[in-house]
């Protein structure tokens, strides 16, 4: 694994996106992974080494998460945003074209970016994400969102991760360990805090919430698409999982028992499917 950064523009300057690369760095076959809202690249470091002998696999912070920077004017953060950081990492990586998996907020980016003519994304993993977020979903994910949170130790931080993230599934403890790690940063303070700008919340707190409803840009994806659903996932229903099947690209479908949002592609038997549609 070896870390890099370049410069991305939002309405108001650059600010530093750092990334994560695996495998050989002069592979024309490039996959990138995008994580959800409040996590970072470093949820993919399980399934990057499983997918490094094929792939230059890039796993990005986006804007506000990681190391990449905190924005200063925090109504910049959204997706236009967020697309315009990963079209200047494509562009960053002179490729032509990549494969794409994304977590949550990481699927609808690539699908937003899948959408547009001429996309580069050739192939598009979506994990327990769809055109339709439900309202209700919004609301629980603003309940906890932007509340910038303290922790007096490491396992009072690890504690509040184990309760936060349950719903993705069973961990080995060795994955816990990574996602805790992952999620905690030093305060100027000598605690710790989340690995997240709290202001990331802001466009979700700045507007009532309605469901968003992204339909349309799903009909215009042309790729082939790979959806993932945790069975019990608020954000990815079952109808619109059914629904996406019936319209739009072609789509194959994968649920997976016995977690919710979202699945964490670290166990064996998700890397694997991911690994075999990639790749077939």
């Amino acid at each position: 694994m070896r870390e890099h950064s370049f410069l991305s523009l939002s309405p108001n300057g650059f600010h530093r996106v750092v990334y994560r690369v695996f495998g050989d760095p002069k592979n024309e076959s490039v996959l990138i992974c995008v994580h959800g809202l409040t996590r970072n690249g470093r949820d993919f470091d399980t399934l990057a080494e499983a997918l490094c002998d094929r792939y230059r696999v890039i796993c990005p912070d986006v804007p506000g998460r990681g190391r990449s920077d905190w924005l200063p004017v925090k109504e910049d953060y959204g997706y236009p945003l967020y697309c315009a950081a990963m079209a200047s990492l494509i562009a960053h990586l002179n490729v032509e074209a990549v494969h794409w998996v994304g977590t949550s907020m990481g699927g609808l980016i690539g699908m937003l970016l899948a959408a547009q003519p001429k996309t580069p994304i050739k192939r598009l993993v979506m994990n327990d994400v769809g055109p339709l977020v439900p309202k209700a979903a919004l609301e629980r994910i603003a309940s906890y969102v932007g509340e910038d949170r303290r922790f007096a130790s490491m396992e009072a931080l690890e504690a509040y991760v184990r309760e936060i993230y349950a719903p993705f599934g069973e961990l080995s403890e060795a994955q816990w360990r990574n996602l805790v790690d992952s999620s905690a940063r030093s305060t100027a303070d000598g605690d710790f805090g989340l690995n997240y700008d709290p202001a990331i919340s802001t466009p979700l707190r700045s507007m009532p919430l309605e469901d968003m409803d992204l339909w349309p840009m799903w009909d215009r994806v042309s790729c082939p698409v790979l959806l993932i659903r945790g069975e019990t996932s608020d954000v990815l229903l079952a109808d619109t999982a059914e629904e996406m099947q019936r319209r739009g690209p072609k789509t194959e479908f994968i649920e997976l028992k016995g977690m919710g949002h979202a699945p964490t592609l670290m166990c064996e038997s998700q890397i694997s499917a991911v690994r075999d549609w990639l790749l077939k």
